[in-house]
């Protein structure tokens, strides 16, 4: 049985991790099947952003820890074989994804939200690291991505006290864009979502590259980086309609392409 659901919304993927009995905590057969519904959902090139969400009163309460066995005795080589698929596949998505955080994001599952592009949050949304509680060290990328969101002191913080972040807290230090009422999240997110959809797919992934590799290099490096990609990007149809949409002083209709 599907882990996660599959709908769709006109140009908008929408993947709802479905476990609520356990707040969508993390397996290999939940993390595997989000890895195949991206594959299914971006396969299809009228689909031009996804939206990823949980069934229920959380997003995701971390790794499931009666399902922790199911990895093997060698813990890093069942992440990277169960867990890395299902992560790597939203950061390097073809389309932008929004990620609508309902209720707990916690751990692993906190690591999960950060690796889709932008994040709203129902108000009644909450974050929290978890990992030192339990005497251990975050993971699924979450020394990589959280302190590039809100900064070293801030992450740092988080990480050792293992105090929750509200949705208002973590919208003031820019981890989420906007917190709405519970019941509106779905419908914001896909708002959202379509209006990214609307937009030139190839250059706003692009630019997503370019912010991923800016974190190593220099200025001088990323500066002729842009103008390489700039150089592909402007030969796209997108690009050609938008300055002609530009000169005759119209809306530009992208199609993604």
């Amino acid at each position: 049985m599907a882990a996660v659901k599959r709908e769709r919304d006109g140009k908008v993927g929408i993947l709802t991790l479905d476990d609520p009995s356990s707040l969508n905590a993390m397996t290999p057969e939940l993390l595997g099947d989000l890895a195949r519904a991206i594959g299914e959902m971006t396969a299809d090139a009228s689909i031009r952003a996804l939206v990823l969400t949980g069934e229920g009163r959380g997003f995701c309460s971390g790794q499931n820890l009666k399902a922790a066995n199911s990895l093997g005795d060698n813990i890093y080589v069942g992440v990277m074989t169960h867990y890395w698929p299902a992560l790597s596949a939203l950061r390097e998505c073809r389309v932008p994804v929004v990620v609508a955080v309902n209720g707990v994001a916690a751990g692993g599952g906190f690591s999960l939200a950060m690796s889709g592009d932008v994040i709203l949050a129902a108000r009644s949304a909450s974050f929290i690291q978890v990992f030192s509680r339990i005497a251990l060290v975050p993971d699924l990328g979450s020394t990589w991505l959280l302190p590039r969101l809100i900064g070293r002191q801030r992450a740092l913080e988080l990480m050792l006290l293992n105090e929750a972040l509200s949705a208002e807290r973590a919208r003031e230090w820019g981890l989420v864009r906007e917190v709405v009422d519970d019941a509106d999240l779905l419908d914001a997110a896909k708002a959202l979502a379509r209006r990214l959809a609307d937009g030139p797919t190839r250059a706003l992934v692009a630019t997503r590259q370019l912010l991923e590799e800016s974190e190593h290099a220099t200025y001088a490096g990323q500066f002729a980086r842009e103008l390489e990609v700039q150089m592909v990007i402007r030969e796209s149809a997108d690009a050609q309609e938008g300055r002609k949409a530009f000169v005759a002083k119209r809306k530009a209709q992208f199609t993604g392409q």
